[in-house]
């Protein structure tokens, strides 16, 4: 999500409009230029205030076009600062936190994305986390190529394309935008893994997703696929996949996976990463290294001629030598046009998918990996998959292009991805 700054200025307001607290108008990211408005004259906003940078508000709560304009602003502007601090004091709690976003109008979402309810759910959870509020819809500016479940909730003409029953061979010029799709979802997904700390919440996380996405042009393919509410899937500890950015925040020793997938130009990339927050204990950093291993020693053997059904050999192999399990309801997926089509690509051993890899074909590879059983639950959202054992899961995910002699990681993590994986840097 890396953009070029403007040139900064002093910005130096007192009590009277003219020098109390010095702060310096940081650029915004292209991100902000695309879709924000100045909070004073509502012309389009290319500053951002850094104390709100700093304060990790969302960038609407401190967007400006000029200097000029946040010093005329900065009277009023500075208490949201000062609310935010006293939000921070008050959120110490779990229940703070819930009452603080429902507070803002947040609401806990229920069936499949479908609905919403000022109460929290009564389930029988199987780990220590719960559902929070989640915030509204955000907002796509039309100039965005969009698929047809941005407006209607539904995927037709992914559910009866012949691409469901037999798997496409790629021409060169698919290729090509699949690799420019692939490339942005990699950086948005960096710049969300940068932003990866104890305190942040994971509405926070989804909102530099879609920022990111937006401002590249494309759209965040996860948002209302199916009514899924969110740009991203965030999924913490004892969830598996498809967790909805909430109004919780992070803790120190958690694990968090983010799974990005953006549509640009027709075509969809689709790439995770789990992620630790501060300090995790050494059981919770063997899970995620071993499922890092397990989706690289799974990609190793990806050529063409090799059978889909081998992929869930070597994975659960290498997952069964470290004592983990595999997770079965869920499975890597071709990808291009349609978000998800043929082939099913199993992560688990003695599985049935049909077929070998050809050049040409592209498709993704995500082993769920748990640290107890391989089973799993669903949370009445309808979209949270969490273990049945309330134990934690890890996982990995890239997109991938099967070529002549081997495959291309079209998801590959770049010089500039941040450097989160200390078995990278050893």
């Amino acid at each position: 999500m890396g953009c070029p700054e403007e040139a900064s200025a002093n910005a130096s307001v007192d009590q009277n409009g003219t020098g109390s607290e010095e702060e310096q108008m940081d650029s915004s990211s292209s991100s902000a230029e695309a879709v924000l408005a100045c909070l004073r004259c509502s012309k389009l906003a290319r500053l951002q205030c850094p104390k709100c940078l700093e304060l990790k508000l969302p960038r609407s709560n401190g967007a400006f076009c000029s200097q000029e304009c946040f010093k005329a602003a900065w009277g009023s502007h500075k208490q949201v600062h000062t609310e935010s601090r006293r939000a921070v004091i008050r959120a110490d709690t779990p229940q703070d936190q819930i009452s603080e976003a429902l507070s803002r109008g947040w609401m806990y979402c229920l069936h499949k994305g479908e609905h919403r309810s000022g109460r929290a759910p009564n389930y029988d959870w199987t780990g220590s986390l719960r559902p929070y509020p989640i915030s509204a819809r955000r907002f796509v500016p039309d100039n965005v190529p969009r698929p047809e479940w941005a407006s209607t909730g539904n995927a037709t003409a992914e559910q009866y394309s012949e691409w469901q029953n037999s798997v496409e061979i790629k021409t060169p010029e698919q290729i090509q935008t699949m690799r420019e799709a692939c490339k942005i979802a990699r950086d948005v997904l960096d710049a969300a893994a940068r932003a990866v700390r104890p305190g942040v919440t994971t509405d926070e996380l989804d909102e530099i997703v879609h920022e990111a996405t937006i401002a590249a042009g494309a759209y965040p393919s996860p948002l209302n696929y199916h009514f899924f509410p969110k740009s991203c899937c965030t999924s913490v500890n004892e969830v598996i996949c498809h967790g909805i950015p909430d109004a919780r925040r992070l803790e120190d020793g958690d694990i968090v996976n983010i799974d990005v997938t953006v549509y640009y130009k027709g075509y969809h990339g689709d790439l995770n990463e789990t992620y630790f927050v501060g300090e995790v204990d050494e059981a919770s950093r063997q899970l995620v290294k071993t499922t890092y291993e397990c989706l690289e020693k799974a990609i190793a053997i990806v050529k063409p001629g090799v059978r889909y059904r081998e992929v869930g050999e070597v994975i659960s192999r290498h997952a069964s030598l470290a004592g983990l399990s595999v997770v079965k309801s869920y499975c890597g997926h071709g990808i291009g046009e349609l978000f998800h089509c043929a082939p099913n690509i199993p992560h688990y051993s003695r599985n049935k998918a049909v077929g070998i890899m050809k050049a040409g074909q592209t498709f993704t590879i995500e082993p769920m990996i748990n640290a107890g059983v391989w089973r799993d639950r669903m949370w009445p959202d309808g979209w949270t998959a969490v273990t049945a054992d309330g134990k934690r899961s890890a996982q990995f995910e890239h997109t991938l292009l099967v070529t002549e002699t081997g495959c291309e990681v079209l998801t590959a993590r770049l010089p500039t991805s941040p450097a989160v994986f200390p078995w990278l840097t050893s």
